[in-house]
């Protein structure tokens, strides 16, 4: 399984990707997030699915970007078209086969990033039969693969206005729910961020990287939850 996470605020935009790879018993890690050149600009691409659906539909919309007519596309949108034809191309090319190995096509993609005639950075949610969704001011996050775990912290906490630092702990905190409650999503972590300044950020954190944090969140957490006031409706479940 995967966990990638998409988040767009007033400040920017915040990806967040899991690098753990489980195949049967055995575990490795992977990168299932890119940063794909469109001109002069960087475009994020993460996907949850199958790896031989990701690389391969990578590699046809990095092929179709190549073409002289779709070499220099100048909106978000016009990037999303090629992707999704290359999308669509994989699946009626593997589907069947797929199938008759009892697999599915399950391949998500968030793709994000601004480009030269966007009036602001775009993020979509690509479902695997090619069709879409964007991330806006009312819906401000999507994640792909085990997305249940994390959800609830950015329900709670996210909104248009939510500041980038904010968003960067909100974004680590869903990962590490998740982590803790999906055996298969785990580190190393891939973190980016694109704020005013145009600039794609990325670093990757290995377990021991963020050991502090995780430390001080899980004390938070008992910490407040003992702090509770007795309520009544407790009370009358106790001896």
């Amino acid at each position: 399984m995967t966990y990638c996470l998409g988040i767009k605020v007033k400040e920017g935009l915040v990806c967040l990707a899991d690098g753990r790879i489980t195949s049967g018993n055995q575990v490795s890690s992977a990168r299932k997030v890119s940063l794909f050149a469109a001109d002069a600009s960087q475009v994020c691409i993460m996907t949850s699915g199958l790896r031989s659906l990701r690389d391969k539909a990578v590699a046809y919309f990095e092929d179709d970007c190549e073409l002289e007519k779709n070499a220099h596309p100048e909106r978000m949108l016009d990037l999303l078209n090629i992707y999704t034809n290359a999308l669509r191309l994989v699946k009626l090319e593997d589907k069947e086969h797929l199938a008759s190995s009892g697999l599915i096509f399950d391949l998500h993609t968030i793709i994000a990033g601004q480009l030269k005639k966007d009036k602001e950075p775009k993020m979509y949610l690509v479902y695997p039969e090619g069709n879409w969704i964007e991330v806006n001011e009312r819906a401000p996050h999507i994640s792909i693969g085990s997305t249940s775990y994390g959800k609830p912290v950015l329900d709670r906490v996210l909104d248009w206005e939510t500041p980038l630092s904010t968003v960067l702990k909100a974004a680590y905190i869903a990962f590490d729910s998740t982590r803790v409650s999906a055996v298969d999503v785990g580190y190393p972590v891939d973190i980016l961020t694109f704020a005013s300044d145009g600039v794609w950020r990325e670093k990757k954190f290995e377990f021991d990287d963020l050991l502090s944090l995780r430390k001080w969140w899980n004390e938070q957490i008992t910490k407040q939850i003992s702090s509770m006031s007795d309520e009544p409706w407790a009370n009358s479940l106790l001896p």
